[in-house]
């Protein structure tokens, strides 16, 4: 019982921590570029899109389709260092936790 008591009052620290975790995620941006940096994309480490940045140079009508692959692209940059952030960040709380391995807790 006492080992029981012990796991709860640990999961109830965890889960605290994860919510701050949450909303540091949210306040924390990462940038996406893409064409040598004529595009980058400005993300939360959640994956809100903030903002998106392109060089005027890449404005053209005939090269569209080159724009919208570039903002595809470094829009999963982007997303890649926001999900090794999260990773990263999940980790180190939940070090020391008896979690099965491959639980998403996002």
């Amino acid at each position: 019982m006492k080992d029981l008591l012990g796991m709860m009052s640990k999961v109830k620290e965890m889960q605290a921590r994860m919510e701050q975790m949450q909303a540091e995620l949210d306040a924390i941006e990462v940038e996406g570029v893409s064409g040598g940096g004529m595009v980058k994309v400005v993300m939360s480490a959640k994956g809100a899109l903030k903002g998106v940045t392109i060089d005027p140079s890449l404005l053209n009508p005939e090269e569209a389709e080159i724009l919208e692959d570039l903002i595809v692209a470094a829009h999963g940059d982007a997303r890649g260092k926001g999900e090794r952030l999260i990773q990263e960040r999940t980790q180190a709380l939940t070090a020391g936790l008896p979690i099965p391995p491959g639980l998403k807790l996002f």
